[in-house]
């Protein structure tokens, strides 16, 4: 789960294209294979999500609020309230075994809450719910090692 779109991935219609950092730590982290060049590569990057990401790998990213903005300073008390209840029926329609929140900002719109720390939450429904750093700022090795243990979790 995202919070929401950058303008430069929404307009592209791939989340997280904007800065591709994302993209390299999901292969980096095992959870796609596909090589840097064509993760770097819009064309490319298009085709992977449209066919490949749900379908082959099995995930998905989810914004909770659909509105591109360039910083999350910019959003309004209350956009969330529409993406929140499509998340809650994705995950008791879907059943994912989890769910991760791609920052903090977005676990905090979802859940109301800024009571909590990164990595493993209470479930939500049947599904485990982990909180990973945001993907721009820090170690990329912080990350990398968040999303192979919710990869891990996934596939048990």
């Amino acid at each position: 789960m995202g919070i929401n779109p950058h303008p430069g991935s929404f307009d592209r219609g791939i989340p997280f294209s904007n800065n591709k950092l994302f993209w390299y730590l999901l292969s980096r982290a095992g959870l796609i294979k596909e090589t840097r060049n064509d993760l770097r590569d819009d064309s490319k990057l298009l085709w992977i999500y449209e066919n490949k990401f749900n379908k082959i790998y099995k995930l998905g990213l989810i914004n909770i609020i659909d509105r591109p903005t360039r910083d999350v300073t910019l959003l309004k008390k209350g956009e969330e309230e529409k993406g929140k209840a499509k998340i809650e029926k994705i995950i008791k329609t879907q059943k994912p075994k989890v769910v991760c929140f791609i920052g903090k900002v977005s676990y905090e719109k979802y859940t109301g809450s800024k009571n909590f720390t990164f990595g493993w939450q209470n479930d939500i429904y049947q599904s485990k719910a982990f909180v990973m750093h945001f993907p721009l700022r820090g170690k990329a090795e912080v990350r990398i090692h968040e999303l192979k243990e919710v990869a891990q979790a996934s596939r048990n």
